[in-house]
């Protein structure tokens, strides 16, 4: 019989009675009870046909994330205040994964892990939103690191230089800083094309707060993202927010876009995670932790890459923070993440209590990118300069003993170590361009420092980049043109140094 008008309305009512019923079947399944709540975790009856980590809504508003599935029971997380739900409450699963809002409406923003203001400036208005957990790239999906982040810091680009791409941890005691050297970093990207992502976990709001505010001052915020979660927060709270701050940067490195992530610190991320599994009665094993505490960090660390050119060639750089307990850097979260990053900065407790500022030490510090990441100007002076600290070290460890017995050379090594360990000091919220860096190396290295008191080098450092900005700025031009000491500008860079040392102070 064929269709007609009338039947037509029949037949797409009844279709549409199906549909409607076997949604009413699925919302049926998906709903449970609460059972048990302690602190943060709650165990669930229902829900059959929960995912995991899948999004959960409670009937009081406050919204959790579906962890353990066993058999008669579902564990989950609450992502609010565990307060606000009580035994024999309802549960209703939305058929979501956890998700952040993503993109352009983010930059100049503090949010929470699921991207709800912190900074009292409205609502994000986003228009895309990704779950935070996502497979990394492949390997057929990545491009070799070979373009530098710029730091600003003249020891670690010259002689711990970070790739586009790459994951470097910052490792070292508590309050020596590891925070300052990422929040540098940070600010060096304020005149560039890199978006920079800040995860602050388990940190007081109030120090998010101060370190935003000095990002405003010097120009660096409004390229920048804050992701927050307080030390008053709920431990899922802290879980989730590396993965969300990754989240929110896989958005920009996948639409070709350069992006900075740091993580800091994960120490206090491993302490949530573990604090959760305890609760959730999953088994512990060294030191407390789950079996799976290597995998927490690795699926996070290895998002970081750089994407082919065939994929819009995005890079995401990721600088991990990872706290030490008395420079035990063998313990078992640090030593995981060593495992799963491409080096280390490695700050020492003895120099930062010295007054070396950043804290680097330079024999424990490592890039396995190296050179690769590196323009040539800064290889041609890195180089010269990691020989002069290095014998510098041996030679201080042994003068200690009595400088008399050591002959001229090695009295003028000596020398020549402290006034480069000078230069390579460095204040906060101060990062240098790449040119003045290749200027002042330059002259540490080739021996123009070497008559200069040492407590005036610092001064002298100063007056240098004044003299060479007011005098002759074609040369941080070339340098910084050219990315390379060519023969001309080697001449040139000698000319204007005897010129300023010839000028009274």
């Amino acid at each position: 019989m064929s269709m007609t008008g009338r039947e037509s309305p029949d037949i797409a009512g009844g279709f549409t009675d199906r549909v409607r019923r076997h949604r009413d079947e699925a919302v049926v399944k998906s709903v449970g009870t609460v059972t048990q709540v302690s602190d943060s975790v709650v165990r669930l009856r229902g829900l059959s046909s929960v995912g995991s980590q899948e999004l959960l809504e409670f009937s009081g508003g406050v919204m959790g994330m579906a962890m353990n599935l066993e058999e008669d029971s579902v564990s989950a997380v609450l992502l609010g205040d565990s307060r606000e739900v009580s035994e024999g409450d309802e549960v209703r699963s939305t058929g979501r994964v956890v998700e952040v809002p993503v993109g352009e409406a983010l930059l100049g923003r503090i949010v929470d892990p699921l991207g709800r203001p912190l900074d009292g400036k409205g609502p994000i208005k986003a228009i895309k939103h990704r779950p935070v957990e996502h497979l990394a790239p492949d390997v057929t999906k990545r491009a070799p690191v070979n373009a530098p982040l710029h730091t600003g810091l003249k020891a670690i680009d010259s002689m711990v230089p970070i790739g586009r791409g790459q994951r470097e941890l910052i490792i070292g005691d508590r309050s020596i800083g590891k925070s300052a050297i990422a929040v540098d970093t940070i600010s060096a990207q304020k005149d560039t094309n890199v978006v920079s992502v800040y995860v602050a976990i388990g940190k007081k709001l109030s120090q998010v707060a101060y370190i935003a505010s000095n990002l405003r001052k010097v120009g660096a915020f409004d390229t920048c993202i804050v992701v927050a979660a307080g030390a008053a927060d709920p431990a899922p709270l802290r879980y989730l927010a590396p993965y969300a701050g990754c989240a929110i940067a896989e958005e920009f490195m996948e639409h070709g876009g350069d992006v900075l992530v740091v993580y800091d610190d994960l120490t206090k991320h491993a302490w949530a995670y573990r604090e959760l599994s305890l609760l959730l009665r999953r088994p512990p094993g060294r030191e407390a932790y789950p079996g799976d505490v290597f995998y927490l960090h690795s699926r996070l660390l290895e998002r970081a890459g750089h994407l082919s050119a065939e994929l819009g060639g995005g890079s995401m750089t990721a600088l991990p923070i990872v706290e030490t307990q008395a420079g035990d850097f063998s313990a078992y979260v640090p030593t995981n993440l060593i495992s799963i990053t491409d080096g280390q900065i490695y700050l020492e407790t003895a120099l930062f209590n010295a007054g070396m500022r950043p804290a680097v030490n330079v024999g424990l510090s490592v890039s396995r990118v190296g050179g690769a990441a590196q323009r040539k100007a800064m290889r041609q002076v890195a180089g010269r300069l990691r020989l002069e600290s290095a014998q510098f070290r041996e030679l201080e460890a042994f003068a200690q003993f009595g400088s008399s017995d050591l002959d001229k050379s090695a009295r003028q090594q000596l020398e020549r170590g402290r006034r480069i360990t000078e230069v390579l000091k460095q204040p906060q919220y101060s990062p240098m361009g790449f040119g003045h860096e290749v200027l002042i190396l330059f002259a540490v290295t080739n021996g123009y420092v070497d008559d200069v008191p040492v407590h005036d080098v610092r001064a002298w450092e100063n007056r240098l980049h004044d003299f060479v900005d007011a005098a002759h700025p074609e040369v941080i031009r070339l340098i910084e043109r050219d990315g390379e000491i060519k023969q001309a500008t080697e001449t040139l860079l000698r000319a204007v140094l005897m010129e300023y040392k010839s000028v009274p102070a």
